[in-house]
């Protein structure tokens, strides 16, 4: 057996893999649907086509677990936001009401959402039933850096905006939150067995603020999921030496090592957790040699404990899909 949920719930040692974005644009049979769709957002919401595009990296690799195709901004639109994916850009988000958003109300939130788990349950049908079906949501702190439209550049926010505009961000975050917990519930009772908190920016959080925008709030999230027996990885990119802080306080099943945290120090460091990934992505865009070199650091670090194989970030849209499958074999064979 497999499967993430076993391996998170039970702290069993046994093989697993699977990789972030691993149904993407690397995949020459996404890049052929993607083409015919140019709208993202309705691409996310066309429940049949979510579960096709989710099915594909199953169906070429024979990956362990399915993650389903959608994205974390699903959560802001729900809410009242209009989101567009622009080439070499990225998402855009329109201007950002604290009155829309007070207003909201769940069962539209959870209505607009519905293709979503109409997926979820397609995906369920059509997975062998040994094979983790993994949901995800967006951190508080990495869904309000697009709500309010902070970044200025890839590694620089405007935090001097949140100071302008007098938001009431202690609200803000626990509104958040409470729609959070009812999309990850929503996809659990569609027929995801784990979820997966992705705070991919938690690394711009200015280090006295971390217990406020991070800690806290993954806290809360991981602590619903426990009341309602949902097993949860969490991924606080970028965060360094306070994976420490954030294992020991939020007490997530398993947690998600981005590149920058070193395989022996999270060993040694990170107690009563399942690790997960690791591995650069950009390896794979390097010689065979390179990449299973750096794969065999992780693999030899975390032999003896329960360990699931993945990246430290998602599958870059350059990786050749052979470099996957190569990957696969030798993180299998080894």
């Amino acid at each position: 057996m497999n499967s993430v949920k076993e391996i998170l719930k039970n702290k069993v040692i046994c093989k697993s893999v699977w990789f972030m974005r691993q149904a993407g644009r690397y995949l020459p049979e996404f890049r052929e649907i993607r083409s015919k769709n140019k709208d993202f957002i309705k691409l996310c919401l066309n429940s049949e086509l979510s579960s096709l595009i989710t099915l594909q990296p199953i169906k070429r690799f024979n990956l362990d677990s399915a993650i389903i195709f959608s994205d974390i901004l699903m959560v802001p639109y729900a809410l009242g936001q209009e989101v567009d994916f622009t080439k070499n850009f990225g998402p855009r988000l329109s201007n950002f009401d604290q009155n829309i958003f007070f207003q909201n109300d769940k069962k539209k939130f959870t209505n607009k959402l519905d293709p979503i788990y109409k997926a979820i349950e397609i995906t369920r049908n059509n997975l062998d039933r040994e094979k983790s079906l993994i949901s995800f949501i967006g951190a508080p702190w990495t869904l309000l850096i697009y709500m309010l439209n902070l970044k200025t550049n890839k590694n620089e926010l405007n935090l001097l905006k949140l100071q302008k505009n007098n938001y009431n961000l202690s609200e803000i975050l626990e509104e958040l939150i409470t729609y959070l917990c009812i999309h990850l519930k929503n996809q659990i009772n569609a027929g995801a067995d784990v979820v997966q908190i992705f705070d991919s920016w938690a690394g711009l959080i200015p280090s006295s603020d971390i217990a406020r925008y991070c800690l806290l709030p993954n806290l809360k999230i991981v602590e619903f999921c426990k009341r309602e027996n949902i097993p949860t990885i969490c991924f606080p990119k970028g965060i360094k030496e306070k994976y420490e802080e954030f294992n020991r306080m939020v007490k997530p099943d398993g947690i998600n090592l981005d590149s920058e945290i070193d395989p022996i120090w999270a060993k040694s460091k990170l107690k009563n957790v399942v690790l997960q990934g690791g591995l650069n992505p950009n390896l794979l865009l390097k010689t065979e040699r390179e990449m299973l070199d750096g794969a065999t650091k992780y693999i030899q670090e975390f032999k003896d404990i329960p360990y699931i194989f993945n990246l430290g970030h998602g599958l870059l849209p350059e990786t050749d899909p052979d470099k996957v499958k190569k990957l696969i074999k030798f993180y299998r064979n080894f």
